[in-house]
C-alpha cells in the first residue's frame, strides 16, 4: 500500500517587523501573543482531553463573536430591511450597507496594476501549493454566482458545505453522475486508477451528462474538451489542483460506499449513497477545519471538530454565505506562474482545464508535485498576468456593491481604524504605491487592503483577511446540520461511516487510502516542511 507522510510545519518564520502594529488593538495584540507563544502549555493543554475541549469550544466562540452575529440585517436586495432581504438566499448576504463612494477613487484598471506580479513568483515560506487548489476546491461549493455578466447581487450558493463539487446543487445533475448500483458514483478505470467519466465526446458534452453546466465551458479549447472530467462541479475544471481533490473525493466515496455495502446488504442504493454523502461532508467539513484551518493560522493551539460543545454557541443561526467572505477567498497571488510536474515547467495556462495532464501525471504524484511546490506569497504585486482580469472584475464587482472601505470593515472587525500605510505594510513600495493611487488611507478600496496587509510571523495572510476567514469559516461549517448533536451519530453516518469520520484527520489520510495504482512514499501536505521553510527563508 502505498504510505503517504505529512512532514511537520514551521510555526515560527522569519519577519521584518516593519509594519506598524500600533493600530492593531491592545486586546487583539495580546490575544495574537498568547496564541502564538507558550508552546509547551498549549502541548500540554491538548493533552487534557476536557481542558482542550473547552478551549476549543471558547477560542472558536471568541473567533466567530469578533462580529457580529447572524442574521446580517442586509443582503445585496436593498440598502435597509426587508422580509425579502432576511429571508431570500437568492440575494448575496453583506455584513456592512452600501457606502457613497469617495470622489475621484481610481478605475478599477487602475487599481489592479497593484496586483500585477513584478517579475518572478515570490514565495510563501509556509504554505504549498496544495493549498490554494484545496481552498479553490472547498470554496467553490458554496461562494457562487459571481461569474463575469452575471448579476453580482445574485447567488445560486447552497450557504453551506454540501459538496455539490462532487454530487452536483440538482437533483438530475446528481442522477446523471450515479450508477444507481450499491450507491456508488460514476467512474472508469486508467491505468489501474479510478477516475471520473469523461464529460465531452468530439468537443460537445455527452447526452448522458446535458444536466451539467460548466462555467466557461466556451472557453475551454476544443482540444482539451475530450479530456474534461464529468463531475457535479461548475467550475473545478478550471485548474488541475481542483480537478485532482474532486477525482480524491470520487474514489473515496466509492470506496466508502462499497464499505457501507458489505455491511449492511439488506440497504438499497438509494440508502447506501445517502450514508455515504452524509459521511464524506462531514469528512470534509473535518480536513478544513483540522488540517485547512489550523494551517493558515499561526497559533499553537490546534481547532478540532467537537460538534457536541460548539453547538452550544450562541453563534449557531443559519448561514447566509457574503459578499466579503467571497472577496478573501480570491488567492490569485498564491498561484505561481509555473508548476514543476513530473520535473518539467508547466506554464500556469496550461493547467488550466487540461486534464489529461491528471490522467497523464497520476493522482499520487500530481499531489506530491503540488506538495513540493511552495504557493505564491500572498500580497500585492505578486499576481500572474492571466488572472489580472479576475483581479479587475473583483475589484469592479466591489464598486458595483458600494462596498464599504478597508478601514470601515477594520473597524466592523474589532481593530483600530489604519492612519497611515506603514500601519499596513512595512513595504515602502506597498506604503507609495497606496498612497500614489488612493491618496488617503481611507479611501483604500476593503480588497486591496486585504492583500496589502502583511502577515504576522508565522501567519499566511494578513490580520483582517484572517479574521473575516476565521468568523465565517466557523460559523459556516459548524452550522451544518450534520454537524447538530442529534445527527452526529451513527444512525446519520452508520458506524462504519462513523468511525472512517473518526480515523480522517488530514488531507494525507484520503490520499494514503485511494491510491491501489500507485506504488511508493509521496509527500502530501498544504504546508512546507521546516527544513523547506528554512532553505526558502536563506534564499
Amino acid at each position: 500500500m502505498t504510505v503517504l507522510s505529512r512532514a511537520p510545519e514551521t510555526r515560527t518564520l522569519p519577519w521584518t517587523g516593519a509594519r506598524d502594529r500600533s493600530r492593531d488593538g491592545l486586546r487583539n495584540r495580546f490575544e495574537t501573543h498568547l496564541l502564538t507563544h507558550y508552546g509547551p502549555v498549549w502541548q500540554a493543554a491538548r493533552r487534557s482531553r476536557w481542558l482542550h475541549r473547552r478551549l476549543n469550544s471558547t477560542l472558536t466562540d471568541r473567533a466567530v463573536l469578533k462580529a457580529p452575529i447572524r442574521p446580517d440585517p442586509l443582503s445585496t436586495k436593498s440598502p435597509y430591511t426587508s422580509w425579502d432581504s432576511l429571508t431570500d438566499r437568492s440575494w448575496v448576504g453583506r455584513h456592512l450597507p452600501p457606502m457613497v463612494p469617495p470622489k475621484d477613487l481610481p478605475s478599477a484598471e487602475r487599481v489592479t496594476e497593484l496586483f500585477r506580479r513584478n517579475g518572478e513568483t515570490r514565495y510563501c515560506t509556509r504554505s504549498t501549493a496544495l493549498l490554494p487548489a484545496f481552498a479553490q476546491w472547498f470554496t467553490d461549493g458554496f461562494l457562487r454566482g459571481h461569474a463575469a455578466g452575471g448579476d453580482p447581487r445574485r447567488t445560486d450558493s447552497p450557504h453551506t458545505l454540501d459538496m455539490c463539487q462532487l454530487y452536483g446543487d440538482r437533483e438530475e445533475v446528481t442522477a446523471c453522475l450515479r450508477t444507481f448500483r450499491g450507491g456508488r458514483m460514476k467512474s472508469r478505470t486508467v491505468g489501474g486508477g479510478e477516475f471520473p467519466p469523461l464529460l465531452c465526446r468530439g468537443g460537445k458534452i455527452r447526452n448522458e451528462f446535458r444536466a451539467i453546466r460548466p462555467v466557461r465551458f466556451g472557453e475551454v479549447p476544443k482540444e482539451f474538451r475530450d479530456a474534461l472530467f464529468a463531475c457535479g462541479g461548475e467550475r473545478v475544471h478550471a485548474h488541475i489542483g481542483p480537478m485532482a481533490v474532486n477525482v480524491l473525493f470520487l474514489r473515496e466515496h466509492n470506496r466508502v460506499a462499497g464499505i457501507l455495502s458489505a455491511a449492511h446488504p439488506n440497504w438499497d442504493d438509494e440508502r447506501v449513497f445517502q450514508t455515504t454523502r452524509n459521511t464524506l461532508i462531514v469528512m470534509m467539513i473535518r480536513v478544513m477545519l483540522e488540517e485547512y484551518i489550523n494551517h493558515i493560522t499561526p497559533y499553537h493551539f490546534d481547532f478540532v471538530l467537537d460538534p457536541v460543545r460548539t453547538d452550544r454557541g450562541v453563534w449557531h443561526r443559519e448561514n447566509w454565505a457574503t459578499i466579503e467572505f467571497s472577496l478573501v477567498y480570491r488567492w490569485h497571488s498564491l498561484i505561481p506562474s509555473t508548476y514543476t510536474i513530473a520535473g518539467q515547467e508547466v506554464p500556469l495556462a496550461h493547467t488550466i482545464a487540461n486534464g489529461q495532464l491528471v490522467l497523464d501525471r497520476g493522482l499520487g504524484p500530481l499531489f506530491e508535485d503540488l506538495s513540493r511546490q511552495p504557493a505564491g506569497l500572498s500580497g500585492l504585486f505578486n499576481t500572474d498576468e492571466l488572472l489580472l482580469p479576475i483581479e479587475e472584475q473583483t475589484v469592479a464587482v466591489g464598486r458595483e456593491l458600494r462596498l464599504a472601505s478597508y478601514n470601515d470593515y477594520r473597524a466592523y472587525y474589532g481593530f483600530p481604524r489604519i492612519t497611515d500605510p506603514r500601519q499596513i505594510s512595512g513595504d515602502p513600495s506597498v506604503q507609495q504605491a497606496l498612497l500614489d493611487l488612493y491618496g488617503s488611507v481611507d479611501a483604500i478600496d476593503l480588497y486591496v487592503g486585504l492583500f496589502a496587509e502583511e502577515p504576522e510571523p508565522g501567519a499566511v495572510f494578513g490580520r483582517l483577511l484572517e479574521r473575516v476567514i476565521s468568523v465565517d469559516a466557523f460559523s459556516e461549517a459548524l452550522n451544518n446540520p450534520l454537524l447538530a448533536p442529534r445527527l452526529f451519530a451513527p444512525s446519520t453516518f452508520s458506524p462504519e461511516g462513523m468511525w472512517i469520520i473518526q480515523e480522517t484527520r488530514g488531507f494525507s489520510d484520503l490520499v494514503r487510502r485511494n491510491l491501489p495504482e500507485d506504488h511508493g512514499r509521496y509527500f502530501v501536505s498544504l504546508g512546507r516542511s521546516a527544513a523547506d521553510a528554512r532553505a526558502a527563508a536563506a534564499r
